[in-house]
């Protein structure tokens, strides 16, 4: 069984290696790796694509946590998540397969990134299975070069954890604008000011 292994590590020298070389030097095969810097400059992003069973992801996300550089390690196997990866493909292009391969194109929502008299470069985004499925498509015309990107994948927000954050900030910000009075209005905080008797100058 394949499991998508998100690693979050910091962005230093030999890290890569050092992932790789866990992977290697225990027998563990990496399906595609993909890694990139997040939003803070000091920090990377690994997708992990590998296969085995429970007992063997499980030593690999105790290994991955024992490296010095590894921050967080995520198996997103389990979760909802959201996976893409990106195909570049070149196809023979001549006479009628040209208007076949537009329309393919076209019924994947893909697109023509170059353009020769005999061949056409797609350029495809999707899951695996979106990949393979045009793949499929594209052989009778004759494929001339193949290139795949490795997976990516981030987790789905949870959308009941959304809304229970969603009405407490609600709820904070009705408390801010005002206090509930009697019956169940909500009154501004002005109203419960208190009040200040206003006497003569007798009982003052």
């Amino acid at each position: 069984m394949q499991h998508i292994i998100s690693v979050l590590v910091e962005n230093k020298f030999g890290v890569l290696a050092r992932v790789s070389g866990l992977f290697s030097g225990r027998g563990f095969n990496i399906d595609s790796l993909s890694v990139g810097p997040t939003l803070d400059p000091t920090t990377s992003m690994m997708t992990i694509v590998t296969a085995g069973d429970d007992r063997i992801i499980e030593q690999i996300t105790k290994q991955l946590n024992k490296l010095v550089d590894v921050i967080r390690v995520i198996d997103l196997t389990d979760k909802e998540y959201v996976e893409r990866e990106t195909a570049l493909i070149k196809v023979h292009a001549q006479d009628e397969a040209r208007s076949e391969a537009l329309r393919i194109v076209d019924i994947f929502r893909a697109r023509i990134v170059d353009s020769t008299p005999t061949t056409y470069t797609i350029e495809i985004s999707g899951d695996s299975k979106k990949i393979a499925a045009i793949v499929n498509l594209l052989k009778p015309l004759g494929i001339k070069e193949f290139i795949c990107t490795g997976r990516i994948a981030i987790p789905r927000e949870d959308a009941k954890a959304v809304a229970v954050k969603e009405e407490g900030a609600l709820l904070q910000t009705k408390d801010r604008r005002g206090a509930l009075a009697p019956g169940g209005i909500t009154a501004p905080q002005s109203a419960f000011r208190p009040v200040v008797a206003v006497g003569t100058k007798e009982n003052i």
